[in-house]
Order: C-alpha cells, then sequence, then structure tokens
C-alpha cells in the first residue's frame, strides 16, 4: 500500500507544543516515526525551525531518515512561488506561506498539512493556488489542517 507523502508546515510541527493543536499535530508526528506516512521536510520548514525554541526544533529527530524525504527550493518551486505572487493570492509579507504550498505541488506532495487558517487553509487561497497549478500544469493539492487529516 502506497503511503501518503504529507508536507507539514512549521505550523504543525509547532502544534505539536500547543495545547490548541498537540491534539491532531502529534499523530501526525507519530505518524511519520511508525512510517505509516512519508514526512516531506523542506528547506523553508528546517530553516524556520531554526528560528523556534529548542524543543520544537528536536521533535524531527524522532522520525527515521526513512520515513522523511527532504526536498528544497529550486528554480521550479520559485517559479510557481513567482506565478502565486503575481496573482496575489497573498501579500509580499507571506510569501514564505506561498512558498509552502510551491513547494508541496512541485515535489508532488499526497497533501500539505499547516495550521494556517488564513493564508494556507482557506478555501478561496486553496482555490486560487490550485487555479495557478492547473494553469501551469501541476497537480491540484489537497490542503488540509492537521485534524482533517487525522
Amino acid at each position: 500500500m502506497k503511503k501518503d507523502r504529507v508536507y507539514v508546515d512549521t505550523s504543525v510541527i509547532g502544534g505539536c507544543l500547543d495545547d490548541e493543536f498537540a491534539e491532531w499535530s502529534l499523530p501526525v508526528i507519530e505518524m511519520a516515526m511508525a512510517g505509516e506516512i512519508i514526512l516531506l521536510v523542506s528547506d523553508l520548514l528546517v530553516a524556520e525551525l531554526q528560528e523556534a525554541p529548542g524543543e520544537v526544533q528536536n521533535l524531527l529527530t524522532g522520525v527515521p531518515a526513512s520515513n522523511q524525504e527532504l526536498i528544497q527550493v529550486n528554480d521550479e518551486t520559485d517559479s510557481l512561488l513567482q506565478a502565486y505572487m503575481k496573482e496575489k493570492i497573498v501579500g509580499r509579507r507571506y510569501t514564505t506561506d506561498a512558498h509552502h504550498v510551491a513547494m508541496a505541488s512541485v515535489h508532488r506532495a499526497d497533501v500539505l498539512l499547516s495550521w494556517n487558517f488564513k493564508h494556507i487553509v482557506h478555501l478561496d487561497k486553496i482555490r486560487k493556488f490550485n487555479s495557478v497549478n492547473l494553469r501551469l500544469g501541476y497537480p491540484l493539492v489537497e490542503i488540509r489542517s492537521p485534524k482533517e487529516y487525522v
């Protein structure tokens, strides 16, 4: 059986230590630890985690390397990001949010998980991201909260 390739943004990792979100964020990490999913770990996520408290940074260390796929920003992700920005899906201040969506799209994640309901997990934004994806030949990106996924 094919394992889901799951892209998580920083809000999911941070959510593991937040009373409001831990109930659904922790099971995502546990699923990756158990090998039930492949966790897509982007260099964007790694860079953002460097700004986080140590206990947040350490959450991914328990996930075996065999259950992670390291993905990187490249010309293709940058190009898709620029297409999103040209459409003004999010403002310039939120470029990183759109970049997470571009990363998940280009690297063909089965789902992108986030707690960012303003710029990512928002029906209007999802429709706009997917409109650009379809126009440029990328698949639809499934964007959900961990609560919807777990």
